[in-house]
């Protein structure tokens, strides 16, 4: 069915047509016919941070910022789903247009800018939603706050998630908001998740409950930023690190319309440059640390590249504009044979 209404899809704006995909995703939801669109892969019970995921696919943040589509995502048979970024207060973000298509190199370029309506209406509409699998937050700083006290944006993000989280990620790697990455420098990287780590731990006695603690990084980390970002986080035992997040370098997209676009690239060419950052991590982070797995899949065989190269979960975005919901299962699926497949001397033969 997707493959019927995307032309249509690409005539619009890039964001339009985000919106209206949401809106009829959610209607087909309440009417039970999100089975038109992609059938709920069969479960494949995955264990990472404490938790027990459905199945190891997983939406990345960055789509539903707000959490107003929780049940509609879930629907499509993901066994979790990263909502935000949310920041403290609601803000606008950059100014539009703000996202576009490269669709020969079936790839995305967004300067959204964390545009959300703020944490009270993301908490309000987590309350709202069923949820039928593992539930990520994914939080943020405002656009006017100061790296100097960044910090107290995240606590106060984390303090107002937390009871309603499975697990909480920690944005540093957006390349739209102006100075965000900076945060990942060693030093601050360490000032900023020991305070939020502190902070973790405090929540979990006051809740009976300890949710797990994430972070997200930048695939454009030099093998130096990889190894300081791996001793922090190791110091601190983070419980996980998403790996990655969108890339500003354009080498692989040269020529194409649309290229010079200002924003964090995705899709198809970011595929190997946040493979070969998960994969450095992933020979460098303390063993007991998971990695998520994320960016430029489109197809069953970039999931089991992303498992292949060290990650215990991967997350979909704009794979799902290029190849729609389909593409959920053939994932699952192609996680599912790597792990049933014969092996020689404990690796799979793919």
């Amino acid at each position: 069915m997707y493959g019927l209404v995307r032309p249509l899809l690409f005539r619009l704006d890039a964001e339009r047509a985000h919106d209206v995909t949401l809106r009829a995703l959610d209607l087909l939801q309440g009417a039970h016919l999100v089975p038109l669109l992609a059938r709920r892969p069969a479960p494949l019970p995955t264990e990472a941070f404490g938790l027990r995921f459905p199945n190891p696919v997983g939406l990345a943040a960055g789509l539903d910022k707000n959490g107003a589509h929780i049940d509609a995502l879930f629907a499509l048979g993901f066994g979790f789903v990263e909502i935000g970024t949310v920041t403290p207060r609601p803000q606008p973000g950059n100014p539009r247009p703000r996202m576009f298509r490269l669709p020969r190199e079936q790839a995305l370029i967004n300067r959204l800018g964390f545009n959300n309506l703020g944490v009270d209406a993301l908490v309000a509409n987590v309350r709202r939603a069923k949820r039928r699998g593992v539930l990520g937050i994914n939080i943020g700083k405002n656009k006017d706050t100061p790296n100097d006290t960044a910090v107290d944006d995240y606590l106060f993000c984390l303090e107002r998630v937390y009871p309603l989280a499975d697990y909480v990620t920690v944005n540093i790697s957006s390349p739209n908001t102006a100075g965000l990455r900076e945060l990942q420098e060693e030093q601050s990287l360490r000032r900023l998740v020991g305070s939020l780590r502190e902070a973790q731990e405090r929540l979990a006695a006051q809740h009976g409950r300890r949710v797990p603690l994430l972070v997200k990084v930048a695939p454009d980390l030099s093998d130096d930023d990889i190894e300081a970002a791996a001793r922090v986080l190791s110091d601190l035992r983070v419980d996980g690190v998403i790996a990655t997040n969108t890339t500003v370098s354009r080498i692989n997209v040269q020529g194409a319309p649309l290229a010079r676009e200002t924003g964090g690239l995705s899709g198809a060419p970011l595929m190997n440059k946040s493979t070969t950052v998960l994969r450095r991590l992933r020979t460098r982070l303390d063993d007991d640390i998971p990695l998520v797995g994320v960016g430029g899949v489109l197809s069953g065989a970039d999931a089991v590249k992303k498992m292949a190269a060290g990650a215990s979960l991967v997350q979909l975005y704009s794979g799902l504009v290029y190849r729609g919901p389909k593409l959920v299962g053939e994932c699952v699926e192609a996680i599912r044979r790597r792990r049933e497949a014969p092996s020689r001397g404990g690796v799979p033969v793919l």
